[in-house]
């Protein structure tokens, strides 16, 4: 194996180490919220912390403004019927990727933290149907549900500057 072979082989098992650990995170956001806040009250759900947005760290608001960049200007080309599989699979890795540094590095108060694996979760659903990996949805449809949880993200979560997509179908 060449030099750059072996280097790129080593950033995809890091890559991949650290999605396989959001793996609970990505695939079970409301159920795994819940478990992780240690309460076994109802599912977690959206919700604010007594009327105003959950506050906020930086490596979260870096991750969420990156995916916000990755989905925004996918939409019409995907509204378009002009995104290939392989396009939609390489956007639902980025976005996967982004979706485990927030996890590893995102530091919040449990409540906040429950609510925002509800978030994650919806995230995650929309990049498993963006990579292929739910049959009976459309990749189009992942990513309007990726798009609509970076919305949700903007409406409960305080993130100075941060706007939400528009013209999500």
């Amino acid at each position: 194996m060449s030099q750059s072979g072996f280097v790129r082989s080593r950033v995809g098992l890091a890559v991949a180490t650290a999605l396989i650990a959001a793996l609970p995170l990505v695939a079970g956001g409301a159920a795994w919220a819940q478990a992780h806040s240690h309460e076994a009250a109802a599912p977690v759900k959206l919700g604010l912390d007594h009327g105003r947005k959950w506050a906020t760290d930086a490596p979260l608001r870096e991750g969420m403004g990156r995916i916000r960049a990755l989905v925004e200007p996918q939409l019409a080309p995907a509204h378009a019927g002009k995104l290939s599989p392989a396009q939609y699979a390489a956007l639902a890795g980025r976005v996967e990727t982004e979706v485990a540094g927030i996890v590893a590095n995102c530091k919040l108060k449990p409540e906040a933290d429950a609510v925002l694996h509800v978030v994650i979760g919806e995230i995650g659903a929309g990049t498993e149907a963006m990579a292929g990996k739910n049959a009976a949805q459309r990749p189009a449809l992942g990513l309007v549900q990726v798009a609509k949880a970076v919305n949700d993200y903007a409406g409960h979560f305080d993130h100075p500057g941060f706007k939400p997509i528009r013209n999500v179908h």
